[in-house]
């Protein structure tokens, strides 16, 4: 059940919204460098508004973070910034006594954090930790992912200590591509021992209650660009969200999305914040977004028209696709509805 009711979709995505909510990496920028329209974007959405950070990557302190956005032009004090690190220290004070020794495996922004938490950090299996606490950072290595392995050989039903994972998003945009993230690091020591991690950041909802709660929002709105962790995330915690096309999932992933990972929104970019959302109609097996019209003909999918927007016509095979309850592999779907203009890394 939602925690918070829906407004028209036929307004502005950003009409109603109290709080704005957005994902950095895909959505803000890509590497150092702000994403087209993004930095105008955003300042405009602080009219009346709060506009707060939501990030996985524990590889940076929620302080450079804010100032690494107040470089591109986006006002952001360390307050603004809700970090993976800080949802896992919430879970790891209910999981381990205070002041207890954890091994840290990531960088700055990690350690940082468990040590604001009062834990004192160990790199090393040896200095028998209470509990194992991996983000992701460049420099981890294996050297890293060894002693986190060594620290978690017994299992934690058989007395073993906890392993909390800052998250597990399987890759990061950069201005280069697309670069492998926390989940293959925490994949490899999982490999080695046979155990899972306890999750802290998207999808799971606890970052989202630290965001809720932090900035007291009535009707917050989340941007991201992750179908599997942003709008999973988000969804879970009743927040509305808007996917957009700027970072990791195309719109052939938005096409094949499953229920629970469906944004509200699907925007091109952060411009179309700003615009009326169009309505999207579905009857009689055809949905309709402005000019964009999309037929479900039994087993195949078929472009009536593409209308006047790309990212209209995403909206309409989106909407005729999901209306039907069933599973994108059972269709047959033209090329054209898979093209991608959209900008990203």
């Amino acid at each position: 059940m939602a925690l918070f009711g829906r407004r028209s979709v036929t307004a502005a995505p950003l009409d109603g919204v109290d709080v704005v909510l957005a994902d950095l990496d895909g959505v803000v920028y890509a590497g150092a460098g702000a994403l087209p329209h993004a930095v105008e974007s955003l300042n405009g959405a602080r009219d009346g508004r709060t506009l707060a950070y939501i990030t996985n990557n524990a590889s940076r302190t929620d302080a450079s973070v804010a100032s690494h956005l107040t470089e591109l032009g986006l006002p952001t004090r360390p307050h603004d910034v809700v970090t993976s690190p800080q949802a896992a220290m919430r879970l790891l004070a209910s999981r381990i006594p205070a002041g207890s020794t954890v091994l840290v495996v990531g960088g700055d922004g990690l350690v940082v954090e468990v040590e604001k938490a009062g834990f004192a950090v160990t790199r090393s299996a040896d200095d028998a930790p209470a509990a194992v606490v991996q983000g992701f950072a460049p420099e981890v290595g294996w050297t890293q992912l060894a002693e986190a392995a060594f620290a978690l050989k017994v299992p934690e039903e058989e007395g073993g200590i906890p392993w909390i994972a800052t998250n597990t998003d399987w890759t990061i945009p950069q201005s280069r591509g697309i670069a492998p993230g926390n989940g293959t690091l925490v994949s490899a020591v999982h490999t080695a021992v046979g155990r899972l991690a306890t999750v802290a950041g998207k999808p799971e909802v606890p970052i989202f209650q630290e965001a809720v709660s932090r900035f007291q929002a009535q009707h917050p709105l989340f941007l991201g660009d992750r179908l599997d962790t942003d709008i999973l995330g988000a969804s879970r915690a009743g927040i509305e969200s808007a996917l957009v096309l700027t970072g990791i999932d195309r719109p052939k992933h938005v096409l094949a999305a499953p229920e629970g990972s469906r944004p509200t929104y699907i925007l091109g970019d952060l411009r179309e914040l700003h615009e009326p959302y169009p309505e999207v109609r579905v009857a009689d097996c055809v949905a309709t977004v402005r000019g964009a019209r999309v037929q479900i003909d039994g087993p195949d999918v078929r472009i009536l028209s593409e209308g006047d927007r790309p990212v209209d016509l995403v909206r309409a095979g989106a909407a005729a696709i999901w209306s039907t309850g069933r599973a994108i592999y059972g269709f047959r779907i033209p090329e054209r509805l898979y093209a991608d203009p959209f900008h990203r890394p």
